[in-house]
């Protein structure tokens, strides 16, 4: 009787996949076979396999993924093009400027489980505003960036001339008016990468986000009289479905499609997935593909009426993923899971 063939082990596979990459990877490669890790491991080959067969991928961001200085790897995905666009909530668009100017006055709060109520007015009191174990200064972070923009704001609205939120901050940016307040090293934005390559970006629910809310307060206080000044949420959907459509014909021969990479849940994930039952079945466009690639990473169970704890299986019935498209799920932190995904596509 002839002897089976055994079949090539996984850690083997994944060895030799890293061979040719740095220790992170290789690090990856040989520890994490199992459960979570073993699921990181296979979303990063899936991304990477995405981008070889001439696909692009859009990347959302939710959660407070900035102010957690994932610029530090998701900048550099985006200098490499292994990141097309980026949909994001207005928080993450500007607490990564905010870090950029501010860094310096930041407080980390390693103890935050144990704050009172009193210790939490205290860090108010000093205009330190918390996000899990790490402080936002108001005035040198908030307030500084409010000051830079609003000049935008005012200029546009009296030209009568209208931007999406990442146009406006793209200004700002280009601008230079901030540079000589940089604290951190500038490779570790992602803004500033982003802005360098015009990058697409959507921002859902700006209104939301600190920016958002002082927009608000400079439209009724007349300092800026149109309100429509900033362009946000339907335009951003108008926009995106056209990149969608225009983007998924570009690719070549058209073995190439788009993929999503989801960081959290929420608004930055369900708003961009949306726009291909959209396209689909509100302007029957049915040549345009499905999304070719999902992967979500989420600390989120699922639970009833989740969205973000949902599996990626329960998108097929909402026209957002095929059946045969390539799904992961990490349940898992993404401030740890992201930059180890970021790390193997990068070959580090």
């Amino acid at each position: 009787m002839k002897a089976k063939k055994a079949k090539v082990k996984p850690e083997a596979v994944n060895a030799a996949l890293a061979a040719k990459k740095g220790p992170v990877s290789q690090f990856v490669a040989h520890n994490y076979r199992h459960f979570n890790a073993a699921a990181l491991m296979d979303a990063a080959k899936g991304y990477e396999a995405h981008l070889k067969a001439g696909g692009k991928m859009l990347v959302t961001i939710a959660g407070a993924m900035s102010t957690a200085e994932l610029g530090i790897s998701l900048a550099e995905m985006i200098r490499q093009d292994k990141i097309h666009a980026i949909v994001c909530t207005g928080a993450n668009l500007e607490e990564d400027i905010f870090n950029l100017v501010a860094h310096d006055y930041y407080e980390r709060v390693p103890h935050y489980r144990h704050l009172t109520s009193e210790d939490e007015q205290a860090l108010l009191e000093r205009h330190m505003n918390r996000v899990t174990d790490t402080c936002i200064p108001e005035m040198e972070a908030m307030r500084r960036i409010e000051a830079a923009v609003l000049e935008e704001w005012v200029a546009a609205d009296k030209a009568g001339e209208r931007y999406f939120p990442h146009e406006f901050m793209y200004k700002v940016l280009r601008s230079g008016k901030l540079k000589k307040s940089y604290q951190i090293d500038p490779k570790h934005s992602w803004m500033l990468a982003a802005c360098e390559k015009n990058l697409p970006i959507i921002v859902p629910g700006w209104e939301d986000a600190t920016l958002g809310n002082m927009f608000a307060g400079h439209v009724i206080s007349g300092d800026v009289k149109n309100v429509h000044t900033v362009r946000t949420g339907i335009e951003y959907m108008m926009w995106l479905a056209e990149w969608y459509t225009k983007t998924a014909k570009t690719l070549r021969n058209g073995e190439g499609s788009i993929g999503f990479f989801q960081i959290g849940g929420g608004i930055a994930g369900d708003f961009p997935i949306c726009v291909v039952p959209m396209l689909h079945q509100d302007l029957q466009r049915t040549n345009v593909p499905l999304w070719g690639y999902f992967c979500q990473i989420s600390d989120s169970t699922t639970s009833y009426g989740s969205y973000s704890g949902a599996v990626p299986n329960e998108k097929i019935t909402w026209g957002k993923l095929g059946s045969k498209t390539p799904k992961y799920i990490v349940e898992s932190d993404a401030t740890i899971v992201a930059p180890l995904v970021f790390a193997w596509v990068l070959g580090q």
